[in-house]
């Protein structure tokens, strides 16, 4: 029998139960493509890790959803680069190579913190406001911009609305999943955010609040929502940028709220343009896994 341990973290989480759940294999070495993919079917998370040795990096990460291998992902390399960290005695900043390139990572006041591992790039959504509108339960009106695909290191689909209370009624309509406009990996998500927060709390000082969802069609079918996107919290920045937005420039993006899996992001665009995503993680589990 083979022996893998592993961990369960919660990152973007302000509490113990909140963020986006992660599995992190510590030593993959060993471990066939074919295996970390059932893996991580078998934890049926957003996103379970494998770390392994790099000749580049402090480590290198491999990211599986349940039905396919991502080149980045954002929640993924914030709670890898905690594990790693802690293995490897990496301290406050280290570097993680993964499928889009290499991610840099810094600890700072028990937030980590990537960057985006490549430019932005944008193109056109091949529907209509009106058919993305009508895809997500909302009227065209509640768009603030025509829905624009953003990928600084992973690709997805971002519809900015007008407001926190379009964000809240956003209604994914099942019977229209074939509809969906499909990923470079093939994947059907979509990010909605409107600039504010959905209630009348306070945010982070100095920070401009975002409210966000992110939505995507499940590989079983069905719609899924996922609790905190890193990936597609840098995309934001990077369709803050391509919108002419002042710069430098600093949100707070409050996601799952309703769900009551509140997370909290922290996502800086510089004024050269470098665009970081920063939350906190926090550790609930260890386990082994045997495989023969």
């Amino acid at each position: 029998m083979r022996s893998y341990p592993y961990r369960i973290l919660n990152v973007f989480a302000e509490s113990d139960f909140g963020g986006n759940p992660l599995c992190v294999f510590e030593h993959a070495e060993g471990l066939s493509d074919t295996e970390m993919q059932a893996l991580a079917l078998q934890f049926n998370l957003s996103e379970t890790t494998f770390i392994l040795p790099s000749d580049k990096a402090t480590a290198r990460m491999r990211i599986f959803t349940p039905g396919t291998e991502m080149a980045f992902a954002g929640h993924p390399s914030i709670g890898t680069a905690h594990v790693v960290s802690a293995l490897f005695g990496a301290s406050d900043a280290l570097t993680l190579e993964c499928k889009a390139g290499i991610v840099p990572l810094n600890l700072h006041d028990q937030i980590w913190t990537f960057a985006a591992p490549q430019a932005v790039q944008t193109r056109a959504c091949e529907a209509t406001p009106t058919e993305i509108a009508r895809l997500l339960g909302l009227h065209e009106d509640d768009l603030l911009s025509a829905p624009l695909w953003v990928s600084t290191g992973s690709d997805q689909l971002l519809v900015a609305l007008k407001t926190p209370d379009a964000v809240r009624r956003a209604q994914p309509d099942a019977a229209l999943l074939q509809t969906w406009p499909v990923s470079s990996l093939g994947r059907r998500t979509v990010y909605v955010f409107a600039f504010g927060r959905a209630d009348t709390g306070t945010g982070a000082a100095g920070r401009q609040p975002v409210t966000a969802r992110y939505f995507f069609v499940r590989p079983e079918g069905g719609v899924g929502e996922d609790p905190a996107t890193g990936s597609a919290c840098a995309n934001l920045g990077g369709w803050w940028q391509m919108s002419g937005g002042d710069l430098p420039a600093s949100f707070v993006v409050e996601q799952r709220v309703q769900m009551r899996r509140p997370s909290q992001l922290y996502l800086d665009v510089a004024a050269d343009k470098t665009i970081r995503v920063g939350g906190k993680v926090v550790e609930i589990g260890r386990g082994m896994i045997q495989i023969s």
